[in-house]
């Protein structure tokens, strides 16, 4: 079974906490599929909560990801928990997927500017059960490069490129295979308004399932998603972001649909770098 991540997995970063004085700041970061090079600052910590339905409801799945700064907002470190409806012919129901661990580094853009650069490495731990379609069966380690340009005062490009890397897969029969994924992504996102925003996301993906002993089979998806999402800022210096997506498949998802919900919540937890 090939692994999934709730991109929005996977794997996103976070504005800062701002003064009640300071004037309204752009949603710096939240996009859903596409994951922007935006680190954590110092003293926030930001909880992302996100659901993707597919047409007919016959899967869903669920990821809570958590992210903090380590020792200012070079280095970050977070967490992904999914939960799966696996759906089809595997029958496998509702449980937990593979948890992911990540570290970023902000290699450029950790004291503002147009460009932002942040590598990121995962791992991925075999947590889900690969007999009912809830994880690769084996533990991973991927790799992701998210670059992020303020191409205007109303727009803002995002680029991925990534790999996975699984040596040891199985299948619901328990057949193992070493298996590899790739992933290529870009987005613009227009500042309607600094609090409300449009985003049109372009995801494509390459993975590999196991299908026998040292057997496995490739398979392409290509979503295009537009979406929009808002924030909700309180004195208190907790921000909300809300988020809806609609993703179309294209190419070799052709007539696939689905609906990508999005919620974050990201507030000052010390006063350190502040």
């Amino acid at each position: 079974m090939k692994r999934t991540l709730p991109v929005a997995l996977l794997l996103l970063a976070a504005p800062s906490a701002r003064a009640q004085s300071a004037p309204p700041a752009p949603i710096q970061d939240n996009s859903f599929l596409i994951e922007e090079a935006y680190n954590q600052e110092s003293g926030v910590v930001q909880h992302i909560s996100a659901v993707s339905l597919t047409r007919g409801g016959r899967s869903w799945e669920y990821g809570f990801t958590q992210e903090w700064p380590l020792f200012g907002r070079r280095h970050q470190a977070s967490f992904t928990l999914p939960f799966q409806n696996a759906g089809g012919a595997s029958g496998g129901g509702v449980g937990v997927g593979d948890v992911a661990l990540h570290y970023r580094y902000q290699l450029a853009g950790a004291a503002g500017g147009p460009l932002a650069v942040a590598p990121r490495l995962s791992v991925l731990l075999p947590t889900g059960d690969a007999a009912r379609g809830r994880g690769a069966g084996g533990a991973a380690v991927q790799v992701n490069l998210p670059v992020s340009l303020t191409l205007s005062a109303g727009v803002v490009a995002h680029t991925n490129a990534g790999a996975t890397l699984t040596p040891a897969a199985r299948d619901a029969d328990g057949n193992e295979a070493r298996t590899t994924g790739v992933n290529l992504g870009q987005s613009l996102v227009w500042l309607v308004h600094p609090k409300a925003n449009l985003l049109l996301e372009a995801a494509w993906t390459r993975e590999e399932e196991v299908t026998g002993p040292g057997e496995r089979a490739a398979a392409s998806s290509l979503l295009l998603s537009p979406g929009v999402r808002f924030a909700i800022d309180f004195p208190s210096g907790l921000q909300v972001v809300p988020g809806v997506a609609v993703p179309i498949g294209i190419g070799p998802s052709r007539g696939e649909r689905g609906v990508f919900l999005y919620l974050s919540l990201e507030h000052p937890y010390s006063r350190a770098g502040r």
